[in-house]
């Protein structure tokens, strides 16, 4: 065993992503009360809200106040997401670290999301582009600007997706100032074998700023997904804590990848995500007070940690190579 172990790096967006895809809203404590469980837990990078009208989306009304209790913790990587220029100024008022824009690969997708064609959203990235530059003056402070390409995988709406238009959006993404590009299975139908086809088409366009992946788990495939786009080099992941979430337009998707079996999964491979997984799911003990009835899913909560896997880590912890 190795004295280091490679940094993965898990996004939480569940308070985002997750929140926003159920009827009901939680209350802001309750958001509150999650990034510190969350945070309790190790978790370092969170997704905790979206700047969006909050008679569209009431789940998102209080984004401020959860974004600035999310930035009470220094270390914290905080993300929001924006589908609009507006959105994005409002954003960086917040003084949010990452700032992420849905783009479709699908049109109709992007229609029924955003109400903007995929070139519409481009133009719009620009302007959000020159909206950070503004904000940054030539100092110190730089946010970070995330195009999120969704439906890259399939798009329930439109059907298949054709490789030369996610080459083209994303080519469009990093000529108007992506500083990274993000690829999403927005509606759950990705497949391994696509997976890596993606990554490496994508790649061939951004480089190394081809980072995250986003896979949802629809079809039982988040973790195989994910595997996948591991050996093809990806280390940056969204996930949700119980599983929570879906997609509006997107007809039958569950929600993301569960976040305690995806920290489990990588734990038990070697890599460093630096999440206790006990307090983990410890942590769901939040969405079952604030979401009574909501269903929430994981197999790590269901069966518990194998007594082999902490006996196992126990046993990495004091291994000492030979000289």
């Amino acid at each position: 065993m190795s004295d280091t172990q490679e940094r993965v790096v898990v996004t939480e967006v569940g308070m985002r992503d997750g929140l926003q895809s159920i009827a009901r809203t939680m209350p802001t404590e309750f958001k509150r009360r999650w990034i510190d469980a969350a945070y309790a837990a190790g978790v370092r990078h969170m997704e905790v809200a979206s700047f969006v009208p909050a008679k569209l989306l009431p789940q998102m009304a209080d984004a401020g106040e959860v974004i600035a209790h999310a930035l009470s913790y220094d270390d914290l990587i905080v993300t929001a997401l924006v589908p609009n220029l507006k959105g994005a100024q409002r954003a960086l008022d917040s003084g949010v670290h990452r700032i992420v824009a849905p783009i479709s690969v699908s049109a109709a997708h992007s229609l029924a999301n955003v109400r903007k064609t995929p070139a519409d959203m481009i133009d719009a990235f620009a302007a959000m582009r020159e909206a950070i530059d503004a904000a940054s003056n030539g100092g110190t402070r730089r946010v970070e600007l995330i195009a999120g390409l969704s439906t890259v995988f399939g798009c329930t709406l439109q059907g298949a997706v054709p490789y030369a238009d996610i080459a083209a959006i994303a080519r469009d993404a990093l000529q108007a100032g992506a500083d990274v590009i993000a690829l999403g299975d927005t509606t759950g139908e990705a497949t391994p074998r696509q997976v890596g086809e993606i990554i490496g088409l994508v790649r061939d366009v951004a480089g190394a700023r081809l980072r995250s992946l986003h896979f949802h788990d629809t079809r039982g495939l988040g973790l195989a997904n994910t595997l996948v786009a591991l050996q093809h080099g990806i280390r940056e992941f969204d996930a949700s804590l119980a599983g929570l979430g879906g997609c509006p337009h997107a007809p039958g998707a569950t929600g993301n990848v569960n976040t305690e079996d995806l920290v489990f999964m990588l734990d038990s491979m070697g890599y460093d995500t630096g999440i206790d997984l006990t307090r983990l799911l410890a942590s769901r003990a939040v969405l079952a007070d604030a979401l009574p009835g909501e269903p929430l899913y994981g197999y790590l909560a269901r069966a518990g940690l194998p007594k082999q896997f902490a006996a196992g880590r126990q046993a990495c912890a004091s291994f000492q190579p030979a000289s």
